[in-house]
């Protein structure tokens, strides 16, 4: 008799460690497994642009500026007094802080430790160890195209 009653309680409690077992792994999984998703970002596309369409003559007024976005980055084109047209980047080469156009100075700054930019993105006092990239802007049809390389 020994024997029969061993059996049928050793199998209960073996089904009961294995039920416990896996509702465990199962709660620990649910836990590792947003963490895990949190911590290693998603691969993002790849935006491959050449060119942006930046708008009209008319919205860019002597001595302005507008930042657009050229792909995933920032870019900032300045309309000098003179009515020439630059663009550069607008994130900063020290801590990438956004820049911006001073109009009184024709200079780009930084607003984060105080860096100065000429308008050829060249730094020219503060922190920022080297200049902006700069970018083609490009006048067709009165629209103010901005582009990596020159346009055929």
């Amino acid at each position: 008799m020994d024997k029969l009653t061993k059996g049928p309680e050793t199998s209960r409690r073996r089904f009961i460690d294995i039920l416990l077992g896996t509702g465990l792994f199962m709660w620990i999984s649910s836990l590792i497994y947003p963490i895990s998703k949190y911590l290693v970002p998603p691969k993002a596309a790849i935006l491959y642009v050449n060119n942006v369409e930046a708008g009209t003559m008319s919205e860019f007024p002597p001595s302005s500026s507008k930042i657009i976005r050229f792909g995933r980055k920032p870019v900032i084109i300045v309309r000098q007094r003179n009515g020439k047209f630059s663009a550069l980047s607008a994130t900063c080469t020290h801590l990438d802080c956004t820049v911006q156009f001073k109009a009184d100075t024709e200079q780009i700054w930084c607003a984060c430790h105080n860096g100065y930019y000429d308008i050829t993105g060249k730094n020219i006092s503060g922190p920022p160890p080297s200049p902006l990239a700069q970018y083609i802007v490009v006048v067709k049809d009165d629209k103010v195209i901005v582009a990596l390389e020159e346009l055929t």
